[in-house]
């Protein structure tokens, strides 16, 4: 089978869990907009930001060394159970101490009477530590319709929960529905945004029971000359994956410190945090991507002509980014619409722009890194993040004083730009694929034209949409040539 076909198939799969699911809980931003204000929102955008952290630090690379060891070791069996068992240690020992020191911890963060958030996350994070490599182990089988069953499950019975607990048990209150004595047994108004925590700790416990089959059925044998080999190799994407979290998470962290006293700081969060949402459209495309093609690449590694399927899904991967940044940017009043009044702010257009842009450049990075990761390079990776790190939080710290959370846009945007060129350069020297830069350059320019040329004029909506028409009808003339000699279909 056409490897580029293979790719698109698994992505497609991978899609249905990540792009369905993402949408339905996309939906759920107007949900959270509009029974809770930017000040209780703040709240949710700033503790999810802590968990990105954590679960960095639970998982310690092991995923990525997981599909590395399964190509290189004899019994991949074996490799599965070391990782299953590591994780499952370490998760199970940092839920003893959150449990622990969930009085200290809570009072640390600013949240001195909500000790159960912390317990909540713990479980939420330590479960979601030891399916991830459970979740790898499927996308090494290829069992992605499995995977993204189990995926979907975890969606919906988040987004059922949240429905129930944030509209559904107000209302039967409210109209003293039949159901009234459940509801009073399981809810109580003074949780607020606490049930969002409580609907995904429900569903981290249903995914992990989900999984348990690929558990239970592992050998179940701890190799410790194996384990010490992978945490060699994963040591430095633990460094890697902390800079890079870094670099997603840690302007919602900063701006609780960095904002002028006279702002409300809670509500510029929640508004940041709501404008953030906005441009998650590209980042569920590349996770999906990601899910597909970080072991579709490990897989291609021993084929003759890998270098230059790795450059075509370059390009194709380029193709489909542009796309989402124009019909993002170019209907933000239909998208901004979602989030509801008290969410409209002037602001709001420039940052959802600058993120879309950033995040442009962080999917042709994870395209880029694999060259550290086949050639076991792992440090430069590591190396990469920290520079990008130091980049976001210079820039962060210059800029929010300055101009508040469109700093944090612009820090972002600037250390992925960066981050990428270092990759690249690194890449031609180190491990060099035969990416054709001139063609990728000019469907970026043109991007970037129609972008100004849609959003600084009066145009309808039937010519916008006619303009990205022509601007995927220029792509498309460009590659007939390619298609037609290799006939192979456009991957997405």
């Amino acid at each position: 089978m056409n490897p580029l076909k293979k790719l698109a198939g698994q992505t497609a799969i991978y899609g249905l869990s990540s792009v369905v699911g993402r949408l339905l809980n996309y939906l759920l931003v107007p949900l959270y907009t509009r029974y809770f204000l930017p000040e209780e929102y703040g709240v949710v955008t700033e503790l999810y930001a802590y968990v990105a952290f954590l679960v960095i630090i639970l998982t310690y690379g092991l995923e990525t060394a997981f599909f590395r060891f399964s190509q290189t070791e004899k019994n991949n069996r074996v490799v599965y159970s070391t990782s299953l068992i590591s994780l499952l240690f370490t998760s199970l020992l940092f839920i003893f101490l959150m449990f622990t020191f969930s009085e200290s911890i809570s009072s640390s963060i600013g949240y001195p009477n909500n000790q159960e958030y912390v317990k909540w996350f713990a479980i939420i994070i330590g479960l979601d530590a030891i399916s991830s490599i459970s979740f790898a182990k499927l996308r090494a089988l290829n069992k992605a319709t499995r995977f993204a069953l189990i995926r979907l499950v975890n969606i919906f019975v988040n987004i059922g929960l949240n429905l129930f607990f944030i509209i559904y048990c107000p209302y039967a209150i409210e109209n003293n529905l039949p159901s009234l004595n459940f509801v009073n047994s399981v809810y109580s108004s003074s949780v607020g945004v606490g049930y969002i925590f409580v609907a995904n700790l429900f569903a981290s416990v249903v995914t992990i029971l989900m999984l348990l089959p690929e558990m239970i059925n592992s050998v179940w044998i701890f190799d410790k000359k194996l384990w010490g080999k992978m945490m060699i190799y994963a040591s430095p994407l633990l460094i890697a994956g902390l800079a890079g979290i870094t670099n997603e998470t840690i302007d919602r962290i900063l701006l609780k410190y960095l904002l002028p006293d006279n702002l409300n700081v809670s509500k510029e969060i929640g508004l940041y945090g709501a404008f953030y949402k906005l441009s998650i459209i590209m980042i569920l495309f590349i996770q999906t991507f990601r899910f597909a093609a970080e072991p579709f690449y490990f897989a291609q590694e021993r084929e003759v002509n890998s270098k230059k399927i790795y450059a075509d899904v370059m390009k194709y991967f380029v193709i489909v980014i542009s796309v989402i940044f124009l019909i993002v940017t170019t209907f933000y009043d239909f998208f901004i619409n979602f989030l509801g009044s008290n969410y409209h702010d002037q602001r709001g257009f420039l940052v959802v722009s600058i993120l879309l842009l950033a995040n442009f450049f962080l999917g042709i990075y994870y395209n880029l890194s694999i060259w550290f990761k086949l050639t076991e390079k792992t440090l430069y990776g590591a190396y990469i993040a920290i520079f990008g790190a130091v980049i976001t939080l210079v820039g962060n710290y210059l800029l929010i004083p300055k101009i508040g959370f469109v700093g944090c846009a612009i820090a972002t945007l600037a250390c992925y730009f960066l981050m990428t060129v270092v990759s690249f350069y690194l890449c031609k020297k180190h491990y060099p694929i035969p990416y054709n830069i001139k063609r990728l350059f000019l469907y970026f320019l043109l991007m970037i034209s129609i972008y100004f040329i849609l959003n600084y004029t009066n145009f309808t909506f039937i010519l916008n949409l006619l303009t990205i028409t022509v601007y995927v009808s220029i792509i498309y003339w460009f590659e007939r040539p390619k298609i037609k000699e290799t006939k192979t279909p456009k991957l997405f």
